[in-house]
């Protein structure tokens, strides 16, 4: 309603023509209505039997919509007038109130907020992942398991998480990434919470408990690809990622640190219990937060909205995958080839990394555990800084395929360099550090490969990934069984050789055939 037509209708007589204050504004920005302040104006109206009208307009702080209230006292002028003399009559005082009335969370990016989500997501993932390697010593005491059968329930997980992969990526491409991850969390959860109930009715069914949560956890990677392919820009993409991927890290960390006090102070079943009732609060913020793209997402700013959509995919949803049209791409090969070759590496020294100090730097069981933390906590510190420096080169006007490749070949020397000087060291702090520095490098991997599947094919980010790391887990588990065949014939070194000629067969691979254009629509 119009101020002045209110104020008006409350002057006994109608020929007192209050103040035109309707056309009164000031600033704030006009360019942009969100920040304005909200503001309130007091305007009284004096007439011949004593009495003042009093009108407050209250405007909205902020949001989608614009509303405001408007308030009206008629009061006596005796009573007022000591509290008014600084109220002139035809004269507006606007009272502005502090921008800090807006929460900062409202004005906190909604992209990022779907990136720290994601980062909790994998956090959990990995600590529900890690917890069975602490605890499996004393359920293995407890039903009498022996080192076969600790290796077969170990495995299990993969079989679900095989499984998945690729099937998890294009049900993401095509239904949503929000649905997708929310079903593999709470999914998992409830399968690690499922384990001790399992474990005490019997081998078979913790066998399918394991693989169910191989399952939730397999289509995890290809809807958080999928989603941040439509809530993140190119110029944020390498960051973004690489602080997810360091919630799995983290996760690590957090698994292994915890697991052996709950274990100790409540028995090995709390572990499950506890790590696996956090998924069902992550899930309660997930549904009521996230949106599987910008568009669907009702209070996204307008001024981010517009940033997130400049450089989004398009549209229309996905109905079909062209198969045909993706594996007929030589940078799909690279990609496949190049995780590979990368997991090969990986998997190795995170497995058997507690053997090597064991055997060969002559660590105690506990110091090897402690020292296996270590790697971890490199590896989300320097992904995090691969991916500011990533980000950073692309904002400088480099090319993205430019970016990949440095990034990736960072992945692939950084670790080939140092495994082989592992060799030539005599010190166990040494080769600690040697191991660490592998670690950390390799984790620059986030802001190469991982990061190309938006690149190249944005709306099929789901399935590539899945196809990728599809390879990449088979190459990591293959890689795992072989080098206990290749300690039974050989040695370390030949360990170590082995996975230095397949980063250099990587890098080759990468810097050949792989682009950080989009080669599909």
């Amino acid at each position: 309603m119009n101020p002045r037509a209110l104020l008006y209708s409350f002057s006994p007589k109608p020929n007192i023509v209050p103040p035109d204050i309707s056309a009164t504004k000031r600033s704030f920005g006009a360019d942009n209505p969100r920040h304005q302040p909200p503001f309130r104006f007091l305007e009284r109206i004096r007439n011949r039997e004593q009495y003042c009208c009093f009108v407050r307009v209250s405007s909205g702080g902020g949001g989608k919509r614009r509303s405001g209230k408007v308030f009206a006292d008629v009061k006596s002028v005796d009573k007022v007038e000591k509290g008014l003399d600084k109220v002139v009559s035809g004269k507006e005082d606007l009272e502005v109130e502090s921008a800090a009335e807006v929460s900062w969370l409202h004005e906190f990016p909604k992209r990022w907020v779907i990136v720290v989500l994601c980062f909790s997501a994998f956090l959990l993932c990995n600590m529900d992942r890690v917890n069975m390697s602490i605890a499996i010593l004393p359920m293995s005491a407890e039903y009498n398991w022996n080192p076969a059968t600790v290796g077969l329930i170990q495995s299990s997980f993969f079989w679900g998480y095989l499984l998945t992969q690729i099937a998890g990526g294009i049900w993401a491409d095509t239904v949503g990434g929000k649905q997708v991850l929310a079903f593999g969390v709470i999914w998992w959860s409830i399968a690690t919470i499922l384990t001790p109930v399992a474990a005490k009715i019997g081998l078979p069914f913790l066998l399918v408990v394991r693989a169910f949560m191989g399952i939730g956890e397999g289509v995890a990677m290809p809807a958080m690809n999928n989603i941040l392919s439509k809530w993140i820009p190119v110029a944020e993409r390498s960051r973004s990622l690489a602080l997810v991927y360091s919630g799995m890290y983290l996760g690590s960390v957090t698994g292994l640190a915890f697991s052996p006090f709950l274990i100790h102070q409540f028995g090995w079943p709390s572990v499950f219990y506890s790590f696996g009732s956090l998924g069902t609060v992550w899930f309660a913020l997930w549904i009521s937060k996230a949106h599987s793209s910008p568009l669907e997402d009702p209070e996204l700013r307008p001024a981010e909205k517009k940033l997130t959509l400049a450089s989004s995919i398009s549209k229309e949803p996905v109905k079909q995958i062209p198969w045909k049209l993706i594996l007929s791409k030589a940078p799909v090969w690279a990609l496949i080839v190049s995780h590979s070759c990368h997991n090969w590496g990986t998997f190795i020294l995170l497995t058997w990394m507690p053997t090597y100090y064991n055997q060969v730097l002559k660590f105690n069981l506990t110091e090897s555990g402690l020292f296996c933390v270590l790697p971890w906590l490199t590896m989300a510190f320097s992904a995090n800084l691969g991916g500011w420096i990533a980000d950073t080169l692309v904002s400088k006007g480099y090319s993205v395929t430019r970016v990949r490749k440095i990034m990736q070949t960072i992945g692939f020397l950084g670790p080939a360099f140092f495994l082989t000087q592992l060799s030539h060291i005599n010190s166990p702090a040494m080769a600690v550090l040697c191991m660490a520095c592998s670690q950390g490098t390799d984790a620059f991997s986030q802001s190469g490969l991982y990061s190309n599947h938006q690149d190249i094919a944005p709306r099929y980010s789901g399935v590539l990934l899945g196809m990728s790391n599809t390879a990449g887990v088979l190459a990591g588990v293959f890689g795992t069984a072989s080098t206990g065949y290749i300690l039974q014939h050989g040695s370390w070194d030949d360990v170590f050789k082995v996975s230095v000629g397949l980063y250099l067969v990587g890098t080759v691979v990468w810097n050949l055939f792989s682009t950080g254009e989009k080669i599909i629509d």
